[in-house]
């Protein structure tokens, strides 16, 4: 064999070997969650669990590799990079007020259903409802008491009118008073009572006090933010193109997603609306938020945001006033909520 022929099959042995070790490492990682999670900058507090009374919190969905994935997750407010809490119940969205949970998950079977389970504080089941359709929204009234889910029946994005179908459903946890869909509701829609065979609401969120509540409703191509009373159980517009509506502490504001574009991969922008004025506010996120949003404080909203086609998601915040600058929260979490 001559010198070229040698260094040939030198130099294709060393290729060989070079490729056996990345494809070694690759296989390493893709079977070491903890690798995983380090390498996406994930810590993992294995010592304390996850308790909704403790204050200062901020309760999402953990997206990180590992055996963690999908459960609900805590970390502090104050250090929201640090340590994450990973609990064993596993939901699709989650919301905590008033030391109570809401965990919206699927549930195994024949047909696409879910299951909205109340937790207490030490995330025990108190309560559940087997619910029809694929997972989508979940709140708490401030006190706990009323809780809402939205489920897509048929369609898995608001993205385009028409394309979707929803069950959205409210209930008194104390009563254990439940309507299940709530598109029976008598609407007023611009001063005029309306009856349509497309109606959906999704994105419920409900006034201190528990009476009033505001969602979205869709129908005729259009969408409405309604005003919905609890006890008289009727429901009329107040405004045009608000979809998933989320009261601030105070219960003054609402934040909100507008469809901003007919482009269908970006078409809203948030908005806060002051409920005194009717005065719209653009925030200062700019790309197109698809979620309910939370509010972390009277002057903060977060909600989750995918990274890549692949659906992975962030927790960002952004001011609520139109001022300052997006910035990440918990990479790697989705349906964030704060105690």
């Amino acid at each position: 064999m001559n010198l070229k022929a040698k260094i040939a099959v030198a130099l294709a042995g060393t290729t060989a070997l070079i490729a056996a070790s990345v494809f070694y490492v690759v296989k390493a990682k893709a079977n070491n969650p903890e690798r995983q999670q380090a390498d996406a900058g994930v810590r993992i507090d294995q010592e304390h669990p996850v308790h909704l009374a403790v204050p200062g919190q901020l309760l999402f969905r953990n997206g990180a590799p590992g055996p963690g994935y999908g459960k609900v997750a805590a970390v502090s407010l104050a250090e929201p990079g640090g340590p994450r809490r990973v609990s064993q119940l596993t939901c699709e969205r989650f919301y905590v007020a008033a030391s109570t949970g809401l965990c919206l998950a699927n549930e195994p079977g024949p047909m696409p259903s879910a299951v909205a389970r109340f937790v207490d504080a030490g995330l025990a089941e108190m309560k559940r409802v087997d619910v029809a359709g694929v997972p989508n929204r979940a709140k708490l009234s401030p006190d706990g008491r009323m809780g809402s889910w939205t489920t897509f029946a048929t369609g898995d994005s608001y993205a385009q009118p028409g394309s979707y179908s929803t069950r959205t459903a409210i209930m008194d946890r104390d009563l254990s008073e439940l309507s299940s869909n709530i598109e029976g509701i008598p609407l007023t829609i611009d001063g005029k009572a309306y009856r349509g065979e497309d109606v959906n609401y999704w994105g419920v969120t409900f006034m201190p006090g528990n009476r009033t509540f505001y969602a979205t409703v869709g129908t005729g191509g259009r969408t409405y933010l309604i005003e919905g009373d609890n006890e008289a159980w009727k429901a009329h517009t107040l405004r045009e193109n608000v979809e998933c509506p989320s009261l601030s502490p105070d219960g003054k504001k609402l934040a909100f997603k507008k469809r901003v574009s007919a482009d269908g991969a970006q078409p809203w922008r948030e908005h806060v609306l002051d409920l005194a004025t009717m005065r719209e506010t653009p925030l200062a996120e700019t790309r197109s938020i698809d979620d309910q949003v939370a509010w972390l404080d009277a002057n903060t909203i977060a909600y989750g945001l995918p990274r890549d086609a692949a659906g992975t998601s962030d927790v960002w915040a952004v001011p609520a006033d139109g001022t300052g600058a997006p910035r990440l929260l918990v990479p790697l979490a989705s349906s964030p909520s704060a105690t």
